[in-house]
């Protein structure tokens, strides 16, 4: 990749300090939980967005509320640069630090406090992964909905900045849809809590600033979340069309009527052969484009959603329709699709986009894509939550290769673009980052932007919380 992307200059206060400042976090914290010899620094130095590293000055690693605030205090009093990080899985850049700041990991804290089927709440602590929610009270009959490809390595936490989604945030919601409430540090070291296992809480929705806040509001260190009753049946569909164009219309109509399925996924060609090579799902490689449409509830109930989609796919043209006719097979489709980003890695290095569209505009959206990228002399791997329009083309490019690397993180700006101009935004669930940072003003006024930069600066004045992220260098009021 390029070094086009800028980080904010080093304070020199802070490096020049930076004796003092491992002294004092020892005596701040148990052996354990600082790590600051280089050599062990070296794994934080960057997240999924491999493209760009920085090695930070040392990492924090705390296992309970007290200990982030006590970091937190003292990183407030002196200056010092915090960078959140739960498992290190942002696609974005999200948890990139700076060679002046704190990386302050929530990966030890990892304890299920309490589970409350009454309510039908769970309470976490951040650093808690993803699908262990959901492993932890299966045996009830109840699961956590929101699922990200990454869920088995993602915490709450990091799911909490980025707002993150999944395949089945079409009919449960994403992060913010399924969190009731949360326990944060601000960057004073204050300890405040938001929410809670009441479905409306009174005054300002900070618990909805807070989610996708991306780290820069306050450290999130638990989290209330709710549990939903498992279905009666679920039964996942292969759709394969001759198009990619035919299958985007085909979503756009089955919302259009009213019909919401629990998943609609999106897979073109490349995508199909590169998840099946990995999976051996079964998925049909004689199509151009695979919708896995999944609907659920009693078996009356599913042939009859499943009757209704089939009648709208035939108007497009399908050329498969396959039920899945066990739990097995079911496990396998789905296998393909939450491996995808991890068998694209298998063959080619490459850059995942994140653009969302109106379903009205995926067709259009998905053709032009296909121009950009061919005028750029790459290939794309398209495979996205079509239900919502969360797009993520996996642009093919050869990281050894400067030239390729350029070309493909300027075809994904032009993409991003793409999704802004046809009535879109930058990011549906991996959050803006350092990736999209300097794209910001494509979608937002520069009013808009001071609103929003005056909201963070608000909760951090010297913008100490997560720096270099989210919003333009360019004119921020950073200290």
């Amino acid at each position: 990749m390029s070094e086009a992307i800028k980080f904010l200059d080093p304070r020199p206060s802070v490096l020049s300090r930076r004796k003092d400042i491992i002294a004092d976090l020892i005596d701040l914290l148990p052996p354990e939980a600082l790590v600051h010899e280089a050599r062990e620094l070296v794994p934080f130095e960057t997240d999924a967005f491999v493209a760009y590293r920085r090695v930070p000055l040392a990492v924090a690693l705390p296992q309970t509320t007290a200990e982030v605030a006590a970091v937190m205090k003292y990183s407030h009093r002196y200056g010092i640069p915090v960078v959140p990080r739960g498992a290190g899985t942002s696609l974005s850049g999200g948890a990139i630090p700076q060679e002046d700041a704190v990386v302050l990991g929530l990966s030890r804290m990892t304890r299920i406090l309490d589970i409350d089927y009454a309510n039908r709440t769970a309470t976490v602590q951040a650093g808690v992964t993803n699908l262990s929610i959901s492993d932890a009270v299966s045996a009830d009959g109840y699961f956590y909905a929101p699922d990200p490809s990454s869920q088995l390595a993602c915490t709450i936490g990091g799911n909490i900045g980025m707002n993150s989604g999944g395949a089945h945030c079409l009919k449960y919601g994403v992060t913010t849809n399924n969190l009731l409430g949360v326990k944060m540090v601000l960057v004073d070291g204050t300890v405040i809590e938001l929410g809670g296992k009441y479905l409306d809480a009174a005054g300002y929705d900070l618990l909805g600033l807070v989610c996708g806040s991306e780290g820069q509001l306050g450290i999130v260190t638990e989290a209330t979340v709710r549990l939903i009753a498992k279905p009666k049946g679920a039964r996942p569909v292969l759709f394969g069309f001759e198009t990619s164009e035919e299958a985007g219309a085909c979503v756009a109509d089955v919302i259009a009527a009213g019909i919401i399925p629990v998943a609609i996924e999106f897979m073109d060609k490349p995508a199909i052969e590169i998840c099946e090579a990995f999976a051996k799902a079964g998925y049909p490689l004689d199509v151009g484009a695979l919708l896995i449409v999944e609907v659920e509830g009693s078996e009356a109930e599913m042939d009859a959603t499943l009757a209704s989609i089939v009648e709208i796919a035939r108007r497009h043209g399908v050329k498969t329709v396959r039920e899945c006719q066990s739990a097995t097979e079911a496990a396998l489709i789905w296998k393909g699709r939450k491996s995808a980003f991890g068998a694209t890695g298998r063959i080619s290095d490459y850059i995942c986009m994140d653009g969302t569209v109106p379903l009205s505009q995926l067709s259009y959206v998905l053709k032009k894509t296909s121009e950009i990228i061919d005028r750029f002399g790459l290939r794309v791997a398209n495979v996205f939550h079509a239900g919502d329009g969360n797009m993520h083309p996996l642009i093919l490019f050869n990281a050894n290769d400067p030239e390729d690397a350029a070309r493909a993180e300027a075809a994904g700006n032009e993409i991003l673009k793409l999704c802004v101009d046809a009535g879109g935004c930058l990011t549906g669930e991996h959050g803006v980052g350092i990736e999209k940072r300097d794209l910001m003003r494509h979608q937002y006024s520069e009013a808009d932007l001071a609103q929003q930069m005056a909201v963070r600066a608000a909760f951090d004045p010297q913008w100490i919380l997560n720096p270099s992220k989210v919003f333009p260098l360019e004119g921020r009021n950073a200290a």
